[in-house]
Formats: C-alpha cells, structure tokens, sequence
C-alpha cells in the first residue's frame, strides 16, 4: 500500500514538472506566458513565506523588503557594471537571493524577539522603511526608478527565457521547503508553531531556528523579485516594495492550506492566474479587487483551514463511505 502512494506521488511529481515545462510551449500566446511567468514568480514567493511562517507559526508581513531588495539588486549591479540585456543579467539572480538573505537576518534580529501580533507590527514597520529609503536615497534614483538592461531578443520566446528562469527557482523552493518539512529542523518549526515556550524547554535553540528559517525563506524573494525587475525592465520603489505583495502572499498560502507543501503552489496557481485575468477583464474602477476579495471572503468561509487539507480531510471519509457501501451491497 505505502509503495503505492510513493509510485502515485512520484508520478504526481514528474506530471506537475512536466506541466511546468511545456505550458509556455503549448500556451504561447504573449499575454498567457506573462500570466504564467507571474503565477511562477508568486508560486516561488508564497512557498518561501510559508516555509517559515506556516511552519514556525510567526505571520510576517513583510517579505516584500526581500523582493524588493532582490529587484532593486539586480538593477543597481547592473547599471555600476554596465551590462547589456541578455543571458548575462540572469547571474545577477542569485546575488539578488544572497542580497535578500544578508538583510533578512538584522531584520530577523530585531522583528524575532517578539510575538504574535507584535511581530506582525514589526514586519510591517520594517517594510515602510526601505520602501522610504528605496524612495530617498540615491544609489536607487529615489521615485524616478530604475532602469534594467534590455534584452535584444525577438517576441517569439522573449517570455519563455523568464518563465524557464522562473520555472527553475520554482523548483529548487519547493525541494527547499520539502526538505525543511521533512528534517529534524522543520520538527523545530513545527514545535516552535504549537508551543514555543515548551520547545526551547525541550533544548530547541528557537531564536537560531527560526532566525535560520527567515534567512532561507527571504533568499528565493529575492530571486524571483530580481527576475521581476529585469522583465518590467524598470523599477520604482511603490511597484518593488508593496505591501499588497505581503498581503497577497500571506492569502495565497492561507487559501491553498498554511503549513502544507501543495498549499502555497494551488493558492498562487488559482489566485494570481484570477487576479490576472481580472485585471484584464474587469480592470474599470478596481472591481478586479471586489471579485477577488469576494472569492477568498467566500474561501474562508467555507474552507477555513484551506483548499488542501479540508481536501485531505474529506478523502478518507470518502474512502470509508464507498467501503461501506460496497460491502453492504456484497
């Protein structure tokens, strides 16, 4: 039985990498691959911030100083080493993610030493300050912007090198987030979670764990927000640190199931690729923002532990109801 579920996720695996590999071959159209490239990007983002916050239980709001330092990074090495556009600029990306982890740990030091609705507080204090030093100071052009290079490549494929990009980080979060789950260091987290004062009483060193878990969290932000710059092709400090950012994140891992694996990767699926479609269709007066609030309002309703464990829930009971049934029809 057990060697039957590992053969079903196994394939449930390779189907998922394969799916990530042909859609912006099969779905080509412009405006699709963009939508893809963007439900990528907070596919990586959502599984970052839930492999801390939904495994250690503290709820940060304020990731977008990752994503934002990872873009602006991107952009000011780039313009100090004048590079052109091309394949060249990518390698800025994991300096973006290592720039993203250096600063998430005095952030860490300060916003860590408390609880609950105090850090959330912190995080969010945090972040309106480097949106104002990203406003204010000169090395990032204060609300003039950033340019980034321009890539020389034609319209066929010109999404596709970002996606695959993305795509890549994708899944090196995801074995991240799957190897934290899954180790004598997510157990911390997960005890950390349910009672963090009887955790450091049971010799869990709680403030490097978590302090550890926020770093490795911040570092694939900062990669995907520097592959985010170089697509836009220009920054300004609103659009790089936003807090809907931290909002839409925390949502999404909320909606698909907060502490779970498939969680982060079905909210950022369904909600981004709506959010996108919205925008598109329904864009006059905001009423994107209506639906979309309406939708996750109805979502927690309903399903407020989320898509993916009310899901897992339900299939056993399943399971038993038809067994039931076929034995009293036998």
């Amino acid at each position: 039985m057990s060697g039957t579920v590992s053969g079903a996720r196994a394939g449930a695996v390779l189907a998922a990498l394969g799916i990530l590999a042909v859609f912006p071959l099969v779905f080509s159209n412009p405006t699709t691959t963009t939508i893809g490239l963007f439900v990528v990007i907070f596919m990586v983002a959502a599984t970052a911030w839930n492999a801390f916050a939904g495994l250690s239980g503290y709820i940060a709001l304020g990731h977008a100083v990752f994503f934002g330092s990872g873009a602006y990074t991107l952009a000011i090495v780039a313009e100090k080493l004048h590079m052109t556009g091309g394949w060249s600029v990518f390698e800025l990306v994991p300096l973006a993610g290592v720039v993203a982890g250096l600063i998430a740990i005095p952030f860490g030091l300060v916003a860590l030493r408390t609880r609950r609705h105090t850090f959330v507080v912190i995080t969010i204090a945090i972040f309106f300050i480097f949106q104002l030093l990203a406003f204010n100071l000169t090395i990032t052009h204060g609300s003039s912007g950033l340019q980034t290079p321009t890539p020389l490549w034609t319209a066929v494929g010109y999404n596709q090198r970002f996606y695959y990009v993305a795509a890549a980080i994708l899944v090196l979060t995801v074995a991240m987030a799957w190897a934290i789950r899954r180790s004598r260091f997510g157990l911390q987290l997960l005890a950390i979670r349910d009672d963090e004062d009887r955790a450091r009483g049971l010799g869990v060193r709680t403030g490097r764990v978590k302090l550890i878990a926020f770093a490795a969290s911040a570092v694939p932000t900062g990669m995907v927000g520097a592959v985010y710059a170089y697509f836009l092709g220009q920054i300004f400090p609103q659009f790089a640190f936003d807090p809907l950012f931290d909002i839409t994140i925390a949502l999404m891992a909320f909606f698909g199931g907060l502490g779970t694996l498939t969680g982060p990767l079905l909210g950022a699926l369904v909600l981004e690729a709506l959010q996108q479609e919205f925008t598109l269709h329904f864009s006059v007066g905001g009423l994107y923002l209506i639906v979309y609030g309406a939708l996750f309002l109805v979502v927690i309703l309903l399903l407020p532990q989320g898509v993916v464990p009310t899901l897992a829930s339900l299939l056993p009971r399943t399971r038993a109801r038809l067994t039931q049934r076929a034995g009293a029809e036998a």
